[in-house]
C-alpha cells in the first residue's frame, strides 16, 4: 500500500466514531411518572395517561420516554422524587396531595403536573387556582369544600344517624384539612364524631378493631394509604 493511500485510510478510520455519534438518535424528552399507589391499584391511570399521550402524538419509546415509579401510599415519594431530580427528567407527572408535596420539596426547577389534588391552594401547593405560579400545576378536586355535602348525603341515607366514625391519615396535610371541615359539618348536623387516626397502612386494621360497633357509619377521608 502506498503511503498516501495509507494516510487517507487512517484519517477515515479516525472519523468513524464521530460519524457513528452523529447518527445516534437524540435523547428523548423524559417524563417521570410517579404513581401515588401501586401498579395493582393504579395501572388503569397509567394506561389512560399513555393512551392520551399517543392520541396527541407522543409515543412512548419513539417521541417520548416514560420512567414509571410507584410511591406505594407516599412512603417512597421523597426517595423517588430525588431520583427523578438526579436523572434530570423533563417533567414529573403525579397525583395525590402528599406525594405532590414530596415532589415539590425535591425540586423548584422541573415542571410538576398533577392529575388530581384535593385542595392545592389550602395545602400550599399553588398560590391560587387562577395563577398557580411556581413549577406546579394540575387539576383540583376541592375535596374540603364538598365534605359537608357528603355528610348531608350520608344523613339522608341513614336518617337516624347519631354516632359517626371518621378514618383519617393525620400524617397528610390534605387529610387534616378535610377532617376539620368534616368535623365542623358534623357538629352542625348534631353528630357525635369518633376519630380513628392512622399514619401507616398497618394502622387501619387496629383502628377498625378499636371501633367495634361504637358508630353507625364511617366517613373515610381520602388518602393514598387508605386506598
Amino acid at each position: 500500500m502506498r503511503r498516501r493511500e495509507f494516510i487517507s485510510l487512517l484519517g477515515g478510520a479516525a472519523a468513524w466514531p464521530l460519524a457513528a455519534r452523529a447518527q445516534q438518535p437524540a435523547k428523548l424528552p423524559t417524563v417521570g411518572y410517579l404513581g401515588s399507589g401501586t401498579p395493582a391499584t393504579q395501572s388503569q391511570w397509567a394506561a389512560a395517561f399513555v393512551q392520551r399521550l399517543h392520541e396527541v402524538g407522543w409515543i412512548d419509546g419513539r417521541t417520548v420516554a416514560i420512567e414509571y415509579r410507584w410511591a406505594e401510599g407516599r412512603e417512597r415519594a421523597a426517595e423517588i422524587a430525588a431520583e427523578f431530580v438526579r436523572r434530570k427528567v423533563d417533567v414529573i407527572v403525579t397525583s395525590g396531595t402528599a406525594v405532590i408535596v414530596a415532589v415539590k420539596q425535591a425540586t423548584e426547577a422541573i415542571p410538576i403536573v398533577f392529575a388530581a389534588a384535593g385542595d392545592p391552594v389550602g395545602t400550599g401547593l399553588v398560590a391560587s387556582l387562577a395563577r398557580p405560579g411556581g413549577n406546579v400545576t394540575g387539576l383540583s378536586l376541592q375535596l374540603t369544600e364538598t365534605s359537608g355535602k357528603r355528610l348531608e348525603l350520608l344523613r339522608e341515607v341513614i336518617p337516624g344517624l347519631r354516632r359517626l366514625a371518621m378514618l383519617v391519615n393525620v400524617g397528610t396535610p390534605l387529610a387534616v384539612l378535610e377532617q376539620g371541615e368534616a368535623q365542623a359539618a358534623a357538629r352542625t348536623l348534631g353528630l357525635e364524631v369518633i376519630t380513628l387516626e392512622i399514619r401507616r397502612g398497618e394502622d387501619i386494621v387496629p383502628a377498625f378493631e378499636a371501633l367495634n360497633g361504637r358508630a353507625e357509619a364511617l366517613y373515610v377521608v381520602a388518602d393514598a394509604i387508605i386506598f
